[in-house]
Formats: C-alpha cells, sequence, structure tokens
C-alpha cells in the first residue's frame, strides 16, 4: 500500500491491506497533480505528491484509524488531526462489536472561527483542532497534560464530539471512541 490515489465523486476502488497493516485513511480536497504524481491539496496534503508513501497528511484532515489482525481489528474516526471532510467507517461481516463509526455533518458549516482554515475565495474548507490552532499543552495533552487525569475535552473537542459522539475528539478518548471487530471487510465512507 502505497498510499494515494485520485477518486473522483460516487467512485469506489477496493483497496487489499496485509494482515497486520496499521494506518490511517483520509481525504485531500482542492487536488490538483501532474502526470508524474506531483503537486498540492488545499487540504490533507502529504508534501506535495500523489502517492503518500507512508508520509501522513498536513493537519487539518478527517481520518480513518485502523490496526488489522492484532487479533481484532481495531478502528477509528478521528479528528484529533482537526477536520475536513466528513467521513464514516462501515464493517462488512465480521463478528465482535463491529459498529458502524457515521459522521457525515459537514463540521466547516459551524467551525469555530478561531479554528477555521479558509480558500482564498473564504470559503471554510477545513476546521483545525484546537491544538494546531493555538499550540498549548491542555489542548495537545502534552507537557504536564500528558495523561488522561490531566488532559481533558475542551469547548473545541466537545464541538467535534457533539457532531459525531463516536469519533474520536481528543487524544484521550478511547473510550467512546475505538471499536473492534474480527472477519470484516470495511467500507470508508467520504460523505
Amino acid at each position: 500500500m502505497n498510499g494515494g490515489l485520485a477518486l473522483q465523486p460516487k467512485e469506489a476502488v477496493d483497496i487489499n491491506a496485509p494482515t497486520g497493516w496499521s494506518g490511517r485513511f483520509w481525504s485531500r480536497t482542492q487536488c490538483n497533480f501532474d502526470t508524474t504524481g506531483k503537486g498540492t491539496c488545499a487540504t490533507g496534503d502529504c508534501g506535495g505528491v500523489l502517492q503518500c508513501n507512508g508520509a501522513g497528511g498536513i493537519p487539518p484532515a478527517s481520518l480513518v484509524e485502523f490496526t488489522l489482525d492484532s487479533p481484532m481489528d481495531f478502528y477509528d474516526v478521528s479528528f484529533v488531526d482537526g477536520f475536513n471532510i466528513p467521513i464514516s467507517v462501515y464493517p462488512l461481516g465480521g463478528y465482535g462489536n463491529c459498529s458502524y463509526v457515521q459522521c457525515c455533518p459537514d463540521m466547516n458549516l459551524q467551525c469555530p472561527q478561531e479554528l477555521q482554515v479558509k480558500s482564498s475565495d473564504g470559503k471554510v474548507i477545513a476546521c483545525k483542532n484546537a491544538c494546531l490552532a493555538f499550540n498549548k499543552p491542555e489542548y495537545c495533552c502534552t507537557e504536564e497534560f500528558n495523561n488522561p487525569n490531566k488532559c481533558k475535552p475542551t469547548k473545541y473537542s466537545q464541538y467535534f464530539k457533539k457532531a459525531c459522539p463516536n469519533a474520536y475528539s481528543y487524544a484521550y478518548d478511547d473510550a467512546t471512541s475505538t471499536f473492534t471487530c474480527k472477519g470484516a471487510d470495511y467500507l470508508i465512507l467520504f460523505c
């Protein structure tokens, strides 16, 4: 899996991940690539190339994260890196707590002004997380806040949590946001 492909609206693609794979899927928006795969995206860019080859997307970007067959699959939808488009994950088949994690509201529409990322024409194209916006330990869960007893939800993470209760909204949001399944295929929907 060398990471990166262009999808048109309503287009689908099958991706086969190897056993034991861990990684993330995210969307990039407003991209322009040349025939060699070089270019840029307004959100989720990974170094100016179509094939990310292990590089993560530049926040803010909505994420679906997986750790496969360890021995269960673990998966989540995460806005810890911010939000760029609605995203959901649906297990197909399998057994265990194979829950849908659906998050189709467009959080850019009500994004707090201090978290907004705007395009050159002034349209909100992404919503930062508080860590990216303010770079303070209490928002980033770093330094003395680097544990679940001290790093708590903020009004900003609660904005994401209210819109999508089953998605990660901050670093220690595991209890309501991590799901497991065994023997499933997964549908990732960029809503």
